[in-house]
């Protein structure tokens, strides 16, 4: 992989290095560095300290129901320790999670055990009686002397586990010992998503962000309960992931950017540990090679792809639909297969998606042909295909997901598709497409299908959104975050923040929870926390920030 661009980021909070190791070394025995900060001894008061939450509900995406106990209070203290299942490994995992999150800023050991629960332990615990929840839903019973968490699976331990973390003070984010108190308000929760498919996209074909930069953002997007994240791999201005049979593909085609960056690609050990990283936070990866159109990188890296044999120049530019796969060639064929099956190995998820949008050097009778010869091979490699709504017209096969990006709330071919019985992804893009401006002053970002305020990212329902889509058609959204403009880790997170929580919440939560002004509200309380995160969010005016 070339190496990325640095990331300028002024993280706050960071240990010195010798420090910060000697405080992980002894915190995995249970105690805490001399030479760190030392947290303050646990008080009994119920206030929540500043940048707590203040109610039982001040989570994104809202919870399915809420019922508070007011006035009283669990404390994460010295001696809490995580209590997870017998011999499931899974769960257990979900226990290290929580553990690693909450170990730096607790300065506790907050060690795991199997054994009986202790009084003041956090329990996460696998209930078949919890049926009603499905495999993502968790039920949080949270008293004074125990918290826990019931779910039929690791999944919804996870969950609940996101939903912990935003009812304890914002400075439990922090990466270095803090003072408590830790309190979480008493009460229960019962929560489980509206829609299967909730999903970030991050275009890494225009601009290349190396591995820390994706497992940054995979980090970002879990906290939101976020199941899905969609890389856009492949454009006209590179090609980011190692195929071993077309290797000019990122040596040639990866060798550049919009602007004429030096680029950069993944090679498959590097794909194979972000697929295993977002997996651990319960997020399955979408690749997604974009074809006939958005080729250019493809097709300036091979000449034999090209219906004329002659490899145009490398692209850096931000134009669309001048490039197209030869559909008459065979080897165009030979190609596509060996990228699908190599793409398919790296991948343990169900999708793989092949683009097709802005398909305009393609024939609509080529479209047609190039699809009925791609999409049966993803299917024999044991993938389900995903596309830009344009590739409904090519009737793919029921289990095929389609994704809309229009602006439009109808359209004849995703209607018909959905009444073939195929699940449709929405993805607005002048709602949730990400990159877009927030105001015709936002120095970042595109404003072809915006600009796009919080309000108006938020303020659409998903069931309803589409004419002739019922919500029973609809397996979900995403919010994609196009790359023209975006070249650090700071610009990702302004153009997503705070707009990424608002489609997760369309995502989770149920429909009667959509609330604009319940929404600023607790998103505004989410900013202490971005700030311990080193979040560099956008501070909409719709928002009424609280950073105390």
């Amino acid at each position: 992989m070339k190496r990325p661009r640095e990331n300028t980021r002024k993280h706050r909070h960071r240990l010195p290095a010798t420090l910060a190791l000697a405080t992980s070394a002894l915190l995995a025995c249970g105690t805490v560095s001399a030479a760190a900060p030392q947290p303050s001894p646990d008080r009994g008061n119920d206030q929540p300290p500043n940048g707590g939450s203040t109610a039982l509900g001040d989570v994104i995406p809202a919870p399915t129901s809420v019922d508070p106990i007011p006035g009283q209070r669990f404390h994460i203290r010295w001696n809490t320790g995580i209590h997870t299942p017998s011999g499931n490994t899974e769960a257990t995992e979900v226990g290290r999670y929580l553990q690693r999150q909450l170990r730096p800023s607790t300065g506790y050991g907050l060690l795991l055990n199997r054994g009986e629960p202790d009084r003041g332990d956090i329990v996460l615990k696998l209930d078949g009686s919890e049926r009603r929840l499905g495999e993502s839903g968790y039920r949080m019973d949270v008293r004074k002397h125990r918290l826990t968490i019931h779910a039929t699976s690791s999944e919804g331990l996870f969950y609940g586990t996101q939903t912990l973390r935003q009812l304890l003070p914002a400075k439990a984010e922090s990466d270095f010992p803090r003072h408590g108190p830790w309190p979480v308000p008493a009460g229960t929760i019962v929560d489980k998503p509206r829609f299967e498919h909730r999903s970030a996209m991050l275009d890494v074909a225009r601009h290349f962000f190396g591995v820390d930069q994706l497992k940054r953002y995979i980090d970002q997007i879990a906290q939101y309960k976020i199941n899905y994240l969609h890389l856009h791999l492949t454009d006209d201005q590179g090609w980011r992931i190692q195929i071993d049979s077309w290797p000019r593909l990122t040596t040639h085609g990866g060798s550049t950017e919009v602007g004429g960056g030096d680029g950069g690609y993944y090679t498959k050990r590097q794909f194979t540990e972000i697929v295993r990283y977002a997996a651990e936070r319960n997020i399955t990866v979408v690749p997604e090679i974009d074809m006939p159109g958005h080729t250019n990188a493809a097709l300036s890296s091979y000449a034999e792809l090209n219906c004329d044999g002659e490899a145009p120049p490398l692209y850096t530019g931000i134009e669309v639909g001048f490039s197209s796969l030869c559909v008459d060639k065979e080897i165009t064929y030979r190609f596509v297969e060996d990228v699908i099956r190599e793409v398919a190995e790296l991948t343990p998820g169900r999708y793989l998606h092949i683009g097709g949008d802005e398909a305009h050097s393609t024939t609509d009778e080529d479209y047609q042909r190039f699809m009925s010869r791609v999409l049966p091979l993803v299917e024999k490699y044991g993938k389900t295909p995903v596309g830009w709504h344009e590739y409904a017209k090519a009737t793919p096969s029921k289990e095929a997901m389609v994704q809309y990006w229009g602006t439009s709330t109808s359209n004849e071919e995703v209607a018909e598709a959905a009444e073939r019985g195929n699940p449709i992804l929405l993805s607005p893009a002048n709602r949730s497409y990400l990159d877009q401006k927030y105001n015709e002053d936002t120095e970042l970002g595109l404003d072809w299908a915006g600009p796009t305020t919080v309000r108006e990212a938020y303020q659409w329902d998903p069931g309803t959104h589409m004419e002739s889509v019922p919500e029973s058609a609809v397996a979900g959204v995403e919010a994609p975050l196009w790359s023209e403009t975006l070249t650090t880790s700071d610009h990702i997170e302004f153009m997503a923040f705070p707009r990424l929580p608002a489609v997760a919440e369309l995502g989770w939560s149920p429909a009667s929870a959509h609330d604009w002004e319940s929404f600023r509200t607790r998103v505004a309380h989410q900013a202490p926390r971005w700030q311990e995160q080193g979040i560099d969010f956008y501070r909409s005016e719709q928002i009424p920030w609280s950073d105390n």
